[in-house]
């Protein structure tokens, strides 16, 4: 049995590996997606970095627990694969900010229920009909 020292030394730099993956990861999104989608004004840059980076480390952290993925934090390979599904993962996040707010504000002066039924009837636009 191991001495609970050593485990836990290790067990501590583990969680310090994957910290650095998870904001790498993140981090390396964020500068794809500003790129790619650069923002019109300071305020909307900070929140396309906040939403990327939340994105992709809570997206990334959903998909490793979804698909049981915890045990690559053992090995480098491992590390290095968990930081590319923290990418993906953050790269769709700043795209859904966008839209949302940009929703919210051609609906600025609309009331709740105009918003709704514009919500229910865009939902109904592109309902699948496959069978």
């Amino acid at each position: 049995m191991p001495e609970p020292t050593s485990s836990g030394v290790a067990g501590a730099a583990a969680f310090k590996a994957a910290g650095g993956v998870a904001a790498g990861g993140a981090l390396l999104s964020t500068i794809v997606v500003m790129l790619m989608t650069p923002p019109r004004s300071t305020r909307e840059w900070a929140v396309g970095l906040i939403s990327t980076v939340v994105t992709g480390i809570g997206g990334g952290a959903m998909a490793v627990q979804y698909f049981g993925l915890q045990e690559w934090v053992e090995s480098v390979t491992g590390l290095v694969a968990l930081g590319g599904l923290i990418f993906g993962c953050g790269l769709p996040g700043w795209a859904i900010v966008r839209w949302v707010f940009n929703f919210i504000e051609k609906n600025r002066d609309a009331g709740i229920d105009e918003v709704a039924k514009e919500v229910r009837e865009a939902g109904q636009s592109h309902e699948c009909h496959c069978r």
